[in-house]
């Protein structure tokens, strides 16, 4: 679908162009008229000047113009002026034949429809040829049967004024349209502002923030979609509270029962020994401990879940005795690959849910232990920083490539088939820190080895 701000455009600047258009052709017509009128009614000024100088005597007419006054008659810079003076009664041989009283001689005879009399106004003028070249006319009959006067200009001057009312007036066409089209794109981007703002709040919106959109601050034509989309979002909130609270049960009330069945195929292999069974109870006893860890980690992820998180629940903890109690789980698991697991801790205390900073803790020891390969290193620091704490883990394993940092944070995802893993550990780990407003950052190890996971808490 075409975008509003195009329809709106579309729908506005095509007609004001339309209309531009007309009312330039309407302002051409109401600059030129009065212009041709002001230069045919100086073509009659001129006619009935000649016509005052004529007179009858003995019955033929006769014109007084000195050749001082035919000067000032011809006399215009731009055009050239044409006129004839004719009697329309000859003698002898020239009977009925037009003798030229004064004048140019070859000026052609006027149309009999455009003579006009002596009366007030402008005579009818009329367009022609004089010299190979367009002229605009008058003819006038000062008397009855008396001789018809001519007198007729190029059309030079009135070429300059057409010229000069259309530059004039396409100047001015431009300058109303470049207006018209700008004005109208700053009412209609003005218009539209409402709707980018609220596409700039919802995109600057976290993924797991589903609060409404607050209506007051929306037109009133946007009310009816602010509501229609405050709905949806309920809706959608009501599905992932439904799909939390699911995830959390389920996985609360498997805990006990996988526990119970730890403990059980512990007792059956301390008591059977024989090789085939003592292989079968220990790879159930593997698959069910997997299936423990699973458990606690969709429960961890249910407890870290930012939208679900109360800040009622931080308090002062004390990071490094965390990281003390935590690591003592991992020694025996670090001892089987021979890798150095060691610590470097500062009395350091942060605002933070204690089991979920434990969680935080376990997932980061543990991905950097179950990804360092055999006889590696596996450091655990924390220290005061600005105010806050900061925690970091650093092992030498194989790193983790710049491209492919920011997919290690994303559920389900895991860069090592030979590792096993459900692919939430460090999601769990990113969602505890964005509760805890704490920041997580993936650099390579020292030397460029392996990976370094640093956790800043804000002070």
């Amino acid at each position: 679908m075409p975008s509003i701000r195009l329809r709106l455009l579309r729908w506005l600047i095509g007609p004001i162009l339309l209309l531009n258009l007309a009312g330039g052709a309407l302002t051409y017509l109401l600059a030129w008229m009065p212009a041709q009128i002001a230069f045919d009614q100086a073509l009659s000024d001129a006619a009935g000047a000649l016509g005052a100088r004529l007179a009858e005597r003995d019955g033929h007419w006769q014109i007084d113009l000195p050749r001082q006054a035919e000067q000032v008659l011809r006399n215009d810079q731009t055009d050239a002026v044409f006129f004839a003076v004719r009697d329309g009664v000859g003698s002898g041989t020239n009977a009925g034949a037009a003798a030229l009283l004064a004048g140019d001689a070859d000026f052609p005879a006027p149309p009999a429809a455009h003579v006009g009399g002596g009366g007030k106004g402008a005579l009818p003028a009329y367009d022609t040829l004089m010299r190979g070249e367009a002229v605009r006319a008058v003819a006038l009959r000062p008397a009855s049967g008396g001789p018809v006067i001519t007198v007729a200009k190029t059309l030079r001057k009135r070429g300059q004024v057409r010229a000069a009312i259309v530059r004039v007036l396409l100047l001015l066409e431009a300058a109303f349209t470049l207006a018209s089209v700008g004005l109208i794109w700053f009412s209609v981007t003005n218009g539209l502002a409402p709707l980018n703002r609220m596409r700039a709040d919802l995109n600057a919106r976290a993924g797991d923030d589903l609060s409404p959109i607050v209506a007051e601050r929306v037109p009133f034509e946007l009310g009816p979609v602010v509501l229609a989309f405050n709905g949806l979002l309920d809706r959608v909130s009501d599905g992932a509270r439904a799909q939390h609270d699911f995830l959390a049960n389920v996985a609360h009330q498997l805990r006990t029962p996988l526990a119970g069945l730890k403990t059980q195929l512990e007792w059956l292999a301390q008591r059977h020994s024989a090789p085939d069974t003592a292989q079968s109870v220990r790879l159930m006893l593997s698959s069910t401990e997997r299936m423990i860890r699973q458990t606690n980690q969709l429960l961890a992820l249910a407890r870290a879940e930012p939208s679900h998180f109360e800040k009622t629940r931080l308090e002062p903890v004390a990071l490094a005795s965390l990281v003390e109690d935590a690591i003592q789980h991992f020694v025996e698991q670090a001892a089987l690959k021979h890798i150095d697991l060691g610590f470097d801790l500062a009395p350091t205390t942060v605002q933070g849910d204690r089991f979920l900073l434990r969680d935080l803790i376990d997932n980061l020891i543990d991905n950097a232990v179950r990804y360092t390969p055999a006889q590696g290193t596996v450091t655990v620091s924390c220290r005061p920083l600005d105010g806050g704490g900061m925690l970091a883990v650093e092992d030498s394993g194989p790193g983790i490539a710049p491209a492919k940092r920011d997919q290690v944070f994303s559920r389900y995802v895991r860069l090592d088939d030979k590792t096993h893993g459900s692919g939430l550990g460090l999601a769990i780990v990113r969602d505890i820190a964005l509760a805890h407003g704490a920041s997580i950052t993936l650099d390579a190890g020292a030397q460029g080895r392996g990976a370094r996971f640093e956790v800043r808490f804000p002070a």
